[in-house]
């Protein structure tokens, strides 16, 4: 099972050496949980930036369930410097075509902000990875589990567990709890 999470300065040192085109792509993944396909896949009828919402049909989806997720502020300004294309619906093109596979900008961008790229490799990141990244920090900010869910299109409670990393300071921040808890007790 995949736990690699990004922290906020690999997302920044990633997003700093991505080619201008690729950049929209890892911020649509950062910010919003969804898969790389549901990302290249978009295009700008279901993307109501003036809601601040992305609305995927059942067709756009892996599971084919229908759902809406949230524009942030950052990833809103992102969006509105993306180029509408003239005649493609894409939201993510280059050189006229829709989006495919950024791995070959992914990885020399990984290796300049000193992130180990690759599924095999210790720690390695791969995009899928902000999915899990995703999860986790939108518990860590208090989300209710139910909500997350619904965003990522997660139906179970153990799908969303598979993409919810523990992690050290999770558990640090237990014992210290723990630990307030326990000096207040007669």
């Amino acid at each position: 099972m995949r736990t690699r999470i990004l922290s906020r300065d690999e997302y920044q040192g990633i997003m700093d050496n991505l080619p201008r085109h690729v950049r929209p792509v890892f911020a649509m993944g950062y910010w919003t949980g969804m898969r790389k396909s549901e990302i290249t896949g978009l295009t700008w009828d279901i993307v109501d930036l003036k809601g601040r919402a992305i609305r995927l049909e059942a067709s756009d989806t892996k599971d084919k369930e229908p759902r809406t997720i949230p524009i942030c502020q950052q990833l809103y300004e992102i969006l509105k410097e993306v180029p509408r294309a003239i005649y493609d619906g894409h939201v993510f093109q280059f050189k006229g075509q829709p989006m495919g596979d950024i791995r070959r900008s992914l990885t020399p961008a990984c290796m300049v902000a000193g992130v180990v790229y690759g599924r095999f490799k210790k720690g390695g990141f791969i995009f899928h990875d902000l999915r899990h990244t995703f999860n986790t920090k939108m518990r860590k900010a208090g989300v209710a589990e139910s909500v997350i869910m619904a965003i990522t299109g997660h139906s179970t409670r153990a799908m969303f567990d598979r993409y919810n990393t523990i992690d050290l300071d999770d558990t640090q921040q237990a014992v210290d709890r723990l630990e307030v808890l326990l000096a207040n007790v007669d």
